[in-house]
């Protein structure tokens, strides 16, 4: 069977025709015009040297998987000066060579393997009647991703993330102009910063948060950039630096759902509770034993009280209801070591790090941070049984929601006092007054607090020196530390006010890396992680 197509290959092919095989698959047959040109020294051939042949795959046919036959000349190169003595037919707008799929094929594969990953991409490609594994379409991915072009990026946002929280951190560089990602490194650290920022002279603005190990490399990368801290990062280390404050002046870091009469009493319910579960354990023993003396089986006992049969013979078996009794130690917890860890302590060795490779090589099979929360409660211990005298801190009377009574907590407060009038609620009004009439602190940052948003808006500069100085003779310790920090770092901060540039894109790069990272299971290595962030028409 044979039929007329109007597929075109490109110059330099005559197609022959479009067949349908025994096995159902449609292949298109093609062979080349008798002229080559060397692909080294451009130079034209008549003298054929051969024949090759080669199937390419192609876009589907109403579902059918299309062969491309092509056979192609294998001519010899006669140049004297040209290494290459024989060579092959090119096709550069069918196939690049070696490949086995055609051009607009592989553009389909890179589109859908860069959107959905390797297994997905390989079920719907499967669907569509073009068929192709899952580690080939990772390849070609990568592959695409390792032929990058040195744009001049101007504007770069660089961020943090994390391939392990608290283990193990990345770097993520973003072109803020651009709206993309640039490049992707697998570590956190001056070196591999600073090496990237040097390959782009290119450079004239660095954003980035408050890290200290970015503004290092981005002052011996890129001495000639702009270096601009972030605003939002700016705010938050401000509503940290007020949290602390009034955390010393005996607000809770939670705020209690109840009252203290309300917890008083709860103390007391909590036993009684206790004391109508035993009760009630002792009427379910006396019940079950009651059925079994009228001659009841397990099985009867079972389906009349609800209860599994196996519980039924646990109760029948005993005696007396069973208490629950604490479980049994094993080398998994550090309390089964108990008395070597207590003769370490007592011999000064209370190292975690130590203890934990002592232990290992006793057969402790647990984490060190299970380890760590035992020596934490000694050390705890040891602290409270301290006889040294501390120095008297002067704490205020923590401020009542005037709604509710209860107390106020750091976090709250925090967060009030950032926040301007405008977009308070009436009840958040009425805290925010309460705590200005019950705390001087709170009074003096939040006027502070509404400066401080009133200069990262105004883009007025000048106006910062000014702050700093009001905000270190306020002699509140945490303020006075977030305001030294500011002027160390002065030059960024105030590039973050008269400059537009912050790395808000970078973060919302860093939210679509962890989407598409949990979307492969974390097992996602830096070169596939880096093909994916990158954009699909990087190179073009």
């Amino acid at each position: 069977m044979r039929t007329k197509s109007k597929w075109s290959p490109g110059p330099g092919v005559n197609v022959l025709g479009i067949s349908l095989q025994n096995d159902g698959k449609w292949a298109v047959s093609a062979v080349a015009k008798p002229v080559g040109t060397c692909p080294d020294c451009c130079m034209r051939s008549r003298h054929r040297h051969g024949w090759r042949k080669r199937t390419l795959q192609d876009l589907s046919v109403q579902g059918q998987v299309v062969n491309v036959q092509l056979t192609l000349s294998r001519w010899q190169c006669r140049h004297r000066e040209c290494q290459r003595r024989t060579f092959t037919d090119r096709l550069p707008d069918i196939a690049a060579p070696y490949t086995r799929r055609t051009a607009r094929m592989a553009a389909i594969v890179d589109l859908v393997g860069y959107s959905m990953g390797g297994r997905p991409a390989e079920h719907l490609m499967g669907r569509l009647g073009m068929p192709v594994s899952d580690d080939t379409i990772l390849r070609q991915i990568k592959r695409r991703a390792s032929v990058s072009i040195q744009d001049a990026v101007r504007v770069v946002g660089i961020d943090d993330w994390s391939w392990r929280r608290s283990t193990r951190y990345g770097t993520i560089m973003v072109d803020l102009e651009r709206r993309a990602v640039v490049d992707i490194l697998d570590d956190r650290s001056v070196a591999s910063a600073k090496a990237w920022l040097q390959a782009r002279p290119s450079i004239e603005v660095v954003s980035r948060d408050r890290c200290g190990l970015y503004a290092q490399a981005s002052r011996e990368g890129a001495p000639q950039a702009r270096q601009v801290a972030d605003r939002f990062h700016l705010v938050q280390n401000l509503r940290a630096a007020i949290k602390e404050q009034m955390s010393l002046c005996g607000h809770a870091n939670v705020r209690p759902i109840l009252s203290e009469d309300a917890i008083a009493s709860t103390t007391a319910q909590h036993r009684r509770a206790r004391l109508a579960h035993r009760q009630s354990r002792q009427e379910i023993f006396e019940m079950l034993h009651a059925l079994r003396q009228q001659g009841l089986t397990y099985s009867e006992i079972a389906r009349r009280t609800g209860f599994e049969r196996r519980s039924v013979t646990n109760w029948l078996t005993s005696s007396a209801p069973r208490d629950r009794n604490r479980a049994a130690l094993n080398p998994t917890s550090p309390l089964y070591f108990e008395a070597f860890l207590a003769e370490c302590w007592k011999d000064g060795n209370r190292l975690g790090r130590h203890l934990f490779h002592d232990l290992k090589n006793r057969g402790y099979t647990g984490s060190r941070s299970n380890l760590e929360r035992l020596l934490q409660v000694w050390r705890q211990a040891e602290n409270v049984r301290s006889e040294v005298t501390l120095p008297e801190v002067k704490v205020s009377e923590p401020v009542r929601d005037p709604d509710t009574g209860h107390v106020i907590s750091a976090d709250a407060v925090a967060a009030l006092c950032i926040k301007p009038r405008g977009l308070l609620t009436n009840r958040q009004a009425r805290r925010v007054d309460a705590l200005k009439q019950g705390s001087e602190a709170f009074r003096v940052m939040r006027g502070l607090a509404m400066r401080f948003n009133g200069i990262l808006r105004s883009r007025n500069p000048d106006a910062l020196d000014k702050w700093i100085d009001d905000a270190i003779e306020t002699e509140l310790t945490a303020i006075m530390r977030f305001a030294s920090v500011l002027r160390r770092d002065i030059d960024a901060v105030k590039n973050a006010i008269e400059l537009p540039w912050s790395n808000g894109q970078a973060e919302g790069q860093i939210n679509r890396l962890k989407t598409l990272k949990r979307a492969m299971y974390g097992r996602a290595g830096p070169e596939l992680m880096r093909a994916r962030m990158l954009p699909l028409n990087h190179t073009k």
